[in-house]
């Protein structure tokens, strides 16, 4: 799994894909600190996490979309596939140095909490709350783009279907809203990541929270080793 990791971590800084994200991101959640936290003369900075909802959603796609798309595109993939490695080990490779990357982007909130110590403390129980609600939502999202990724060879694909995922699981509250029969509202309500997300926002370290999103990462993961198991087999 180390090497895979390496490599992963090695190809977003030999190349744009990294730097571009990363700029994105810091440009966003600057931009939502300067205005809810700067100007507005405030200490808390859910606002902030829960406007980077939206470019996390957005965002991830372009970590995750090369992860197998492009050895597939390229033929490494069955060198890969055929290797000594476990694809156990190859997915946690892939999915570790996707999850790394994104944690060089929600780090900047820890130079964003030093830097209102200078005018007042923060709540540093919430803040903590936002930033693993941070991590974990985006260890979730690329769960789930990885797995789209090991479906196809292009990375223009893998990205645009990762963010029209990404939206419909934004905008299901809305979509629950318009479907009238209860309990198939309700079913789609309780996958809500926004819904759980937000109890990270307020501070709360809620175990059902923690679970739903430990399980999206699960399965999705499992998805992906199904996909390489029977491409392996091919």
């Amino acid at each position: 799994m180390t090497a895979i990791l390496k490599k992963e971590l090695s190809s977003y800084f030999t190349s744009a894909i990294g730097y571009v994200v990363m700029a994105v991101y810091y440009f966003f959640a600057g931009l939502f600190f300067y205005f809810y936290c700067i100007v507005g003369n405030s200490k808390d900075m859910a606002s902030l996490f829960s406007n980077m909802f939206m470019i996390t959603v957005l965002v991830i796609p372009i970590i995750t979309m090369k992860t197998f798309s492009e050895e597939k595109k390229q033929k490494t993939d069955q060198a890969l596939l055929t290797s000594p490695l476990g694809l156990g080990e190859i997915v946690a490779g892939k999915f570790f140095g996707s999850l790394i990357m994104f944690i060089c982007c929600v780090g900047i909130y820890v130079l964003f909490a030093l830097t209102l110590t200078f005018y007042s403390a923060p709540d540093w129980s919430v803040f903590l709350g936002n930033l693993l609600g941070s991590i974990i939502l985006g260890a979730a999202m690329i769960s789930i783009d990885i797995f789209i990724s090991s479906l196809t060879e292009s990375m223009i694909i893998s990205a645009i279907v990762s963010m029209c995922f990404g939206l419909v699981i934004f905008f299901i509250d809305s979509i629950s809203q318009l479907i009238s029969v209860t309990w198939i509202s309700t079913a789609i309500s309780s996958i809500s990541f926004v819904d759980h997300y937000s109890n990270f926002t307020k501070g709360i370290l809620s175990v059902a929270d923690t679970v739903f999103f430990l399980s999206i990462i699960a399965l999705f993961n499992f998805l992906t080793l199904r996909v390489l198991e029977k491409r392996r087999w091919s």
